[in-house]
């Protein structure tokens, strides 16, 4: 989860309070299924920034973009349709696919992000058997749990492969802004702005706790979402649409996003700096942004089987199972490096390695299962 210590919470509880004051009947209300204009036009002001030209008519404020790509799910896939998605694929989008029973196809990455090879055959593949993808999901930057960026060359390239194979494109995108260097990677949406749903989030710019995000779509996405949007949650909460229009409205928040870039890249050079000391045996990506390293172990270390071991000593990870849908990756993990302070980030690298080396000796013994055997297994 993103760190808020550096929030000016004082004067943002301030600013609320006046908020409040002055239109807090307002906020207590019902709004639009489709959420408050003023905030969508900041958020297009916020798109902008990557190189999107949006109206507001076209932004839906949901629930945290989590919410919005259950409604997109939901509005184009029956149960056992395929959809292509990055090996690995972000868990919490593995689970919103599985709950409408999506047929779940990975598609190759690699430090460049996803393979345009890859997806082309993959599409093709599917076409020949008579059941093409709905679409495909992306994190493009900073990617979730892969830590890897999509490759200014690559994005015309992904997004001329899916408009040749009629695939919609879900571009998901919470950690755009938080590149270390500041750079910004232009969005592929406008590349193809009828063929691409862009979702966005204030979860990892300001903070998780509002659930706020959005969908930009095309016009008649747009009029789907919002009735469906409207079934499911009514209205997004006024309340917390005019607390974020007010911190935006009041405060310079793309200042603040810098002072995360930099506390970020400091924990994610900590991240790396103790991979290499301490476990020198193993691989990992090298993030230019956002919360994450993906790291591969040798062969015969199965993290799934190993996250007891690792909790024993006060250390936890995510396994690679979680990003595939057919359980792969037990030979993979992440590390999320956007919470802990740097201190801490090294001592629980360090005790990472402590459990690699008791997991290799328990191995050598005979005492647990090699590979992916513990993982069906368990």
């Amino acid at each position: 989860m993103p760190n808020l210590k550096d929030l000016p919470l004082q004067q943002i509880a301030r600013s609320f309070q006046q908020m409040f004051a002055q239109d807090g009947a307002t906020a207590m209300q019902y709004g639009g299924g489709q959420g408050l204009e003023t905030l969508r036009e900041q958020i297009t002001d916020i798109m902008s920034l990557e190189g999107i030209h949006a109206s507001a008519a076209n932004v839906t404020i949901t629930a945290g973009s989590q919410h919005a790509l259950d409604l997109v799910t939901q509005l184009f896939v029956n149960p056992g349709n395929p959809i292509l998605v990055e090996a690995p694929s972000y868990v919490g989008a593995l689970s919103v696919f599985h709950s409408y029973q999506c047929d779940v196809h990975h598609v190759l990455m690699d430090q460049e992000g996803l393979i345009p090879e890859a997806l082309d055959e993959a599409a093709t593949q599917l076409e020949r058997a008579g059941r093409p993808a709905k679409f495909l999901y992306t994190v493009p930057n900073f990617h979730n749990p892969g830590g890897m960026t999509l490759s200014e060359k690559r994005r015309p390239q992904i997004v001329e492969i899916c408009q040749r194979h009629h695939l919609l494109i879900l571009e998901d995108n919470p950690y755009g802004l938080l590149g270390f260097d500041g750079h910004l990677y232009p969005a592929m949406q406008p590349l193809n702005p009828d063929g691409v749903i862009y979702l966005g989030s204030f979860s990892k710019m300001f903070a998780p706790g509002f659930r706020i995000g959005w969908a930009l779509a095309p016009d008649q996405i747009t009029q789907k979402l919002v009735v469906a949007n409207e079934t499911a949650i009514l209205t997004p909460s006024m309340a917390a649409e005019m607390s974020i229009s007010k911190y935006l409205q009041d405060f310079d928040w793309y200042g603040q996003v810098d002072k995360f870039r930099v506390m970020y890249r400091g924990r994610a050079r900590a991240t790396l700096e103790a991979l290499k000391k301490y476990l020198p045996d193993c691989t990992w990506t090298h993030p230019v942004g956002g919360f994450y390293t993906w790291v591969h172990f040798p062969a015969g270390i199965n993290t799934n089987a190993m996250l007891t071991r690792a909790v024993q000593n006060l250390v936890a990870y995510v396994s690679g199972t979680a990003f595939y849908a057919d359980g792969r990756g037990s030979d993979y993990l992440r590390i999320a490096y956007c919470y802990p302070p740097e201190e801490q980030i090294r001592e629980g690298i360090r005790r990472l390695a402590l459990t690699v080396e008791q997991e290799k000796a328990l191995l050598a013994n005979g005492e647990v299962a090699h590979g992916d055997t513990a993982a069906k297994s368990a």
